[in-house]
């Protein structure tokens, strides 16, 4: 079941609108799969790349949409168990600020993304129902857990589709 508009942050509705599917656990697992395959054909040489008008190389935007798959399964862990504590946002400009102090391959950072939303999958996967539609606050809104398995989709689409604009078509490079 989809999600309602009071599910998720007016800030977060653009991720929920990119995800019409009903059940989002099969659009989480087909990402693990073909997002992460379309990655892995970018090289090591184009990690470094910023991409007018882009302003984050190609490192930072993976490394983003891994710590933004850690937080929103942080939050989504935390409600799902109930914990009402208010939990606060990030700063995505200085997490991918200081991932350029890392020192980490394209392909670790694909392998800590697919690892995360494995967890994810295995954390959403193992809820009663009544889970999914526990709510808490993250950043000032209200969210539940179903709004959140579908911004983590969407949060992914997103990307996919500014990398598709910036990279271009999957193909393989030489």
């Amino acid at each position: 079941m989809r999600p309602a508009p009071n599910d998720y942050s007016h800030q977060a509705a653009g991720y929920v609108e990119l995800v019409p599917e009903e059940d989002v656990l099969p659009v989480l697992r087909m990402q693990v799969e073909n997002s992460v395959a379309w990655w892995k054909t970018f090289p090591e040489s184009a990690a470094r790349i910023k991409h007018p008008p882009y302003t984050w190389e190609l490192r930072q935007v993976f490394h983003h949409i891994a710590d933004a798959e850690r937080i929103f399964g942080y939050r989504l862990l935390r409600i799902a168990r109930g914990d009402a504590t208010p939990l606060q946002g990030f700063d995505e400009n200085t997490y991918a600020d200081t991932t350029l102090e890392l020192r980490c391959s394209l392909s670790s950072i694909l392998e800590e993304f697919a690892s995360l939303r494995r967890a994810n999958l295995i954390a959403l996967e193992s809820l009663p129902p009544e889970a999914w539609d526990r709510a808490g606050s993250a950043n000032g809104d209200r969210v539940t857990v179903r709004g959140l398995a579908y911004i983590l989709a969407g949060h992914v689409r997103h990307h996919e589709v500014a990398l598709r604009k910036r990279m271009g078509p999957p193909k393989k490079f030489a």
